[in-house]
């Protein structure tokens, strides 16, 4: 997978960081940097499924209004919402308006309480899926790895819902569990030292 330039300094990128204005600064500040934080974690877990069948562009426009309407993913609070919220919820316009996907996230941050309280941090338990860098796929050549189908089934197993192989690699690619930004972008070698000074939970 090759880069292509990107304004505005002219630097090689991930070619689809040009496919949209919103995509430029998302591909260089966030994307693939590594998180330890569980609610942007959880975040990202929840924002994947909402995007099922959608674009990332829809989400990105709506994250700001997702953070409004779930308490900025504070999984504990959401974990206590009830059928008023999810009603609630599917009348609120500013998002993406799924019964499942709503559900989903309420189901999800009840499993993510239990999982903290057994493993410490939802990061403690999702960085075991890290991939051996040596191991991985040529970058944004993979939909899926061997680390994303276990960590999928593994939260699937604890009752997490639409979180498929191909949405928890797409998490894994954006939390930075994997570096999948093409060898001649500028930002790959920022994640690398990322990484390097990252330590896992």
């Amino acid at each position: 997978m090759s880069a292509t330039t990107a304004e505005p300094d002219g630097k090689l990128r991930c070619r689809w960081s040009a496919a949209a204005p919103e995509f430029l600064h998302y591909h260089d500040t966030e994307w693939g940097y590594p998180v330890s934080d569980d609610f942007r974690l959880f975040e990202k877990l929840s924002l994947e499924g909402f995007q099922s069948g959608l674009s990332w562009r829809t989400i990105l426009a709506k994250r700001e209004n997702f953070r409004t309407a779930f308490h900025h993913f504070d999984f504990h609070r959401i974990a206590r919402f009830t059928q008023r919220d999810v009603e609630r919820l599917l009348k609120d316009a500013s998002i993406i308006r799924h019964r499942g996907k709503i559900e989903a996230v309420i189901n999800n941050a009840k499993r993510a309480v239990e999982l903290v309280e057994r493993e410490g941090s939802l990061a403690t338990f999702v960085w075991r899926y890290a991939p051996d860098t040596r191991q991985q796929s040529a970058p944004q050549t993979a939909s899926t790895s061997a680390e994303s189908i276990a960590l999928s089934k593994a939260l699937k197993k604890l009752g997490w819902k639409f979180v498929g192989p191909t949405t928890v690699y797409a998490f894994m690619q954006a939390m930075g569990l994997v570096n999948d930004h093409v060898a001649d972008c500028v930002i790959r070698p920022k994640i690398e030292r990322a990484r390097k000074r990252f330590e896992r939970p």
